[in-house]
């Protein structure tokens, strides 16, 4: 939680205080215009704008996270996760970034072909 308001901060440029009040009155169910409008004292006169942007980006980062445990739990599964690896994932925040360290273990699609192959169904089919 902490990292993300870090996150969000270094990349709104908006102070961290302002964030994580922010981000408070969002969990509490608040909606942005409330926020804008009568809570200003509270995010230090942010607009719904960069309320919306603050939300936004909260949001993004949760996905992240959640796609990162995703990404280490099926490469820890098939037993190739190295501790650079693991490193590598934990440490970026890009979702396309986290995407191309994972595409080399990420697993294939079977086509029905190869599940009949599988199966041992190739030797009926060449006849």
């Amino acid at each position: 939680m902490e990292l993300f308001n870090q996150l969000i901060s270094a990349s709104l440029n908006i102070p961290e205080k302002q964030i994580n009040n922010t981000l408070s009155l969002l969990k509490e169910g608040a909606t942005i215009p409330f926020i804008s409008r009568y809570r200003k004292e509270v995010t230090g006169g942010l607009d719904e704008v960069q309320i919306g942007n603050i939300k936004e980006q909260y949001d993004k980062f949760c996905d992240i996270s959640k796609r990162k445990e995703t990404i280490l739990k099926t490469i820890e599964e098939k037993g190739q996760l190295t501790e650079e690896l693991r490193k590598r994932i934990e440490e970026t925040w890009d979702s396309t970034v986290l995407e191309d360290i994972y595409l080399p273990y990420k697993p294939k699609r079977k086509t029905r072909a190869e599940v009949a192959r599988q199966k041992g169904l190739e030797p009926l089919a060449l006849i």
